[in-house]
């Protein structure tokens, strides 16, 4: 545990104290009256009640659109089965600042709706509400329809041969099973939606803010310190009271439930009432989650002169007229396939040491430890980004100038999905086999390759492509540390974005597909190698 102990303290602990001591401690003193002067103030009173509400509101609305996806793929086996299910996590891997942009171009301003109908919805709660539950819908598939899968058909079964109907048999059998999975998705829904970022800067424009987007304007706008510090503790003690329920819920699941194989539970769509809700599942997936990313590659190519490439050349030249970037625009695609491939290889170092110590420990502690791994989660990554700027600015700790700044930030947010995906497989372990390895001499480290290395090595593989993918796409902290000079795609897709000409939104939406064909590939072969430890797992 040192290691990761050692690691979050630096990069995650010191930097976030530093914010919000800058903005709490003054002249020698703390001033912790400051905390209830902001959060009694009008304006932040307002933006506490919308990030909540619309936080709830949102996880409402992708458990009641997404359950009966989690039905399907759990429980339906049907041609292009696995390619569906790599298509719903498509979105969740996207960057937020690509979400927002795909909507954009849907909903927005001279987008598809606003073309065809006269329709926009940018600006407007609705096109907030409807990019969550697309960037969600596979948290909830995933999480609900992994246990979905291995829940015994039989118990319902039963319970109709005893006179039940089909939905009194579902309501007191299958739905008590699953309540501990769908509270969990219900949870995580709630945590990304509460902490919302990209899609709501883009998306809610001066009118919606939330949490996360409010510390954003104090502290890079305003910079009223005092402030963001306190904003910044007010989503502190929310995500670590959604964090403990999280965890109870999940020690629920893993130890109240008998499972079954996956594989005996799926069966071909019987009857037209399940034919029915599987053309309902596909006609959601290709409305939602397809055509915004059509859109999006449609206006990627859609130019004053017709469609072309003339988006996509332009990233390759440096703006004379005095841009945001000393570079071309394409540049940032190596720059965050470089920081992405560092912060990787911390990720799984990090991830796989703090896994490893959670699979050989037990007790009040070590449960202390896994809750920390998933707060960078929650704790407002804009809060991170300046924090490393304020905190890490002298030695032996001045990493201002320097590169790898960016994959440390971007780290902070792969390790807890490295860690979630290696914690069941690791656990899944036999102990006895390293105790023989111990017995025939084996030291720790030989036997900790020779025999878990072998069985956990395509769970390692899933877990380096979803800290690639995630790290691809952080913004929030990286919004602030990326520099000019080296943007990163999510930073330069939301200054693009931020600048008037349709010169500048084609070339966000050319720079939105590569990203997304990035993330896409990442996600299709990691669906090849997934393991089946990890079907239900994040």
């Amino acid at each position: 545990m040192a290691g990761p102990v050692a690691f979050f303290a630096v990069f995650f602990a010191y930097p976030v104290t530093a914010i919000v001591g800058r903005g709490l401690h003054a002249d020698g003193a703390w001033h912790l009256d400051r905390i209830g002067e902001v959060v009694t103030r009008p304006d932040i009173l307002s933006v506490l009640w919308f990030t909540t509400w619309q936080a709830l509101a949102s996880t409402a609305l992708t458990l009641l659109i997404a359950l009966p996806g989690a039905y399907a793929v759990a429980r339906l086996d049907f041609p292009g089965r696995r390619l569906l299910r790599a298509v719903i996590t498509v979105p969740f891997v996207l960057p937020t600042v690509v979400v927002g942009t795909a909507f954009l171009a849907l909903v927005g301003r001279g987008g598809l709706l606003d073309e065809l109908w006269g329709v926009r919805l940018d600006t407007t709660v609705w096109a907030i509400l409807l990019a969550h539950v697309f960037f969600n819908y596979a948290v909830v598939v995933r999480t609900v329809g992994g246990l979905w899968a291995q829940l015994d058909p039989r118990q319902e079964e039963a319970a109709r041969m005893l006179g039940a109907g089909r939905f009194r048999a579902w309501r007191t059998v299958t739905l008590p099973a699953l309540a501990p999975s769908l509270a969990a998705a219900a949870l995580m829904v709630f945590l990304f939606t509460f902490t919302s970022f990209g899609i709501v800067q883009i998306l809610g424009g001066p009118t919606f803010a939330t949490l996360e987007v409010e510390i954003y304007r104090q502290t890079a706008d305003l910079l009223d310190l005092p402030t963001a510090a306190v904003l910044t503790l007010v989503q502190f003690a929310a995500v670590g009271a959604v964090l403990a329920v999280h965890a109870w819920t999940v020690r629920r699941r893993e130890s109240a439930l008998r499972l079954v194989d996956p594989a005996r539970t799926a069966h071909r769509p019987r009857g037209a009432a399940q034919w029915a809700l599987l053309g309902g599942v596909l006609a959601t997936v290709l409305v939602l989650l397809l055509a915004p990313l059509a859109v999006l590659v449609e206006r990627s190519f859609d130019t004053p002169a017709g469609y072309g490439l003339d988006y996509y050349r332009v990233l390759t030249e440096v703006d004379s007229r005095g841009g945001v970037f000393l570079v071309p625009p394409i540049e940032a695609v190596a720059n965050s396939l470089r920081y992405a491939l560092a912060a990787t290889a911390i990720s799984v170092t990090v991830g796989g040491l703090a896994a490893a110590a959670l699979t050989r420990r037990a007790g009040r502690l070590v449960r202390g430890f896994d809750a920390l791994l998933m707060l960078p989660l929650g704790v407002s990554a804009v809060t991170v980004g300046f924090g490393f700027l304020i905190a890490l600015d002298e030695p032996p700790l001045d990493l201002r100038a320097s590169w790898i700044l960016v994959p440390l930030a971007q780290a902070l947010v792969g390790v807890p999905f490295v860690v979630r995906i290696m914690l069941p497989v690791l656990r899944a372990v036999d102990t006895r086999l390293r105790e023989a390895a111990a017995v025939l001499g084996a030291s720790p480290l030989r036997a900790w390759r020779e025999v878990d290395l072998p069985l956990v090595r395509r769970a390692l593989l899933v877990a380096a492509g979803f800290a690639f993918a995630v790290s691809l796409g952080e913004f929030g902290a990286t919004v602030f540390i990326a520099r000019p000079d080296n943007p990163t795609l999510p930073v330069a897709v939301a200054r693009l974005l931020g600048r008037p000409g349709e010169l500048n939104y084609g070339q966000a939406m050319a720079l939105s597909v590569i990203l997304m064909v990035v993330c896409a590939v990442a996600l299709l072969l990691l669906e090849r190698i997934r393991p089946d430890k990890t079907s239900g797992e994040f």
